[in-house]
């Protein structure tokens, strides 16, 4: 992982707290916060955001500022979309991302058997 994404990751964790639903698995290279199973969203390497919005909301989604196409190994991911670092600069606007996410996968039946790792504790200068 980079250091950007590293940055978003606290940020987005800072977000959830600590909850029984959610944890955050290994995948593209990064980590991926999971609400009962289901990807929610997870930090890109340059700092972008992907966010899960389902294919009934993506083209109301896309139309936002900073958000485009997820794409992954040259291929669009069908109701994934990707939010620029600049649009998600201020902890409300990545707050307000994240809960469409939330908002989103919450309809999702939980996924059971999935292996993950609970939610990381945030750091604190106490804790380091």
């Amino acid at each position: 992982m980079s250091e950007a994404s590293d940055a978003l990751a606290r940020r987005i964790r800072s977000h959830f707290g600590l909850r029984p639903d959610l944890t955050e698995t290994r995948m593209m290279g990064g980590v991926c916060f999971m609400l009962n199973g289901n990807m929610v969203v997870g930090p890109l390497k340059d700092g972008s955001l992907l966010v899960r919005v389902g294919k009934k909301n993506y083209a109301d989604a896309i139309t936002r500022p900073g958000a485009g196409p997820m794409t992954f190994t040259g291929r669009a991911m069908s109701g994934f979309i990707q939010i620029d670092y600049d649009a998600i600069e201020d902890d409300e606007l990545l707050s307000d991302w994240i809960t469409t996410a939330e908002t989103f996968v919450r309809t999702l039946p939980p996924k059971v058997g999935v292996p993950s790792r609970p939610a990381k504790r945030p750091k604190t200068p106490a804790t380091r």
